[in-house]
């Protein structure tokens, strides 16, 4: 009697068939997804051992940051141990008797609605705003509506028995989100062994030039910063907290002294994880 092996698995927040769907599909081929109903869902997977690894978006070149992660991957107990960039194709999606002059409103996540905005008041579609991509196609399909349609991808409409009037709806033809893949326990490479990007956290204190310190380090070490922004945390307007993505690795020269010099004027400096910079951001 043979036992079959069971499928690892990756979480991503969303419904089968959602853009994060796809990403885990294109980088964990062989991969089982499981989906979440929310971020912090995905997170608790891994934890809790239901999956091995997640996919999260943390940010899209037409939408910008995506909402609650910031303050998910300092808490979340995970490591990131990659990054994947996915092209992002919206189809417009309703159910097969329907036709393009058919729809009086879009049902999707807002990110996917602000991305498409212009192209749905050209054709004079209302945004209902929803949860989720593949979620509101699914909704679409069980409506039965032909006035409404649902924006998600391809997948989606594969899954939910929907047709695609209209694909590559963005604004914005290269519209891509950056993801990060999560793990219970780090994975870094090693030293000079491939170009690496690491993820850390701090906070600084409300003071003038206290940034200015903090980040001299890097500049004097000649460490190249790909991505800074801040949040509050707390509830308190007196400390701000700083992710930063920087190129390099720990282990390395530049980045080991940068990193101590941000320690005399930083606090709480947590590295969130070091991993291969994807193959989109080394072209330039």
């Amino acid at each position: 009697m043979t036992v079959k092996k069971s499928k690892k698995k990756i979480a991503f927040q969303g419904a089968l068939g959602a853009n994060s769907d796809l990403a885990c599909r294109a980088v964990y081929p062989s991969y089982e997804t499981l989906p979440c109903a929310t971020f912090e869902d995905a997170f608790v997977a891994v934890r809790d051992g239901r999956a091995e690894l997640a996919m999260i978006p943390i940010e899209n070149s037409v939408a910008g940051r995506v909402a609650d992660v910031h303050h998910l991957l300092p808490q979340g107990g995970l490591h990131i141990i990659g990054e994947h960039y996915q092209p992002i194709i919206h189809h417009l999606l309703a159910i097969k008797s329907a036709k393009l002059g058919d729809i009086k409103q879009a049902w999707s996540q807002d990110q996917a609605l602000s991305q498409c905005r212009t192209w749905l008041r050209k054709k004079k579609i209302k945004m209902v705003f929803k949860s989720d991509t593949a979620a509101s196609a699914a909704e679409v399909a069980k409506l039965g509506d032909k006035s409404v349609a649902a924006i998600a991808s391809e997948l989606a409409g594969k899954i939910y028995g929907l047709k695609s009037l209209a694909s590559g709806i963005a604004d914005y033809k290269n519209n891509t989100t950056r993801f990060v893949v999560l793990s219970k326990t780090p994975k870094r490479p090693k030293p000079n062994s491939v170009p690496c990007v690491t993820t850390l956290v701090f906070r600084v204190r409300s003071l003038p030039a206290a940034l200015y310190k903090a980040l001299g380090g890097f500049a004097s070490n000649n460490v190249n910063i790909t991505k800074i922004e801040s949040y509050l945390v707390g509830g308190h307007f007196s400390k701000a907290q700083f992710r930063l993505d920087v190129d390099g690795h720990p282990d390395e020269k530049p980045l080991r002294r940068a990193l101590e010099e941000l320690s005399f004027f930083a606090d709480e400096v947590k590295i969130l994880g070091t991993y291969p910079a994807h193959k989109f951001r080394l072209k330039g």
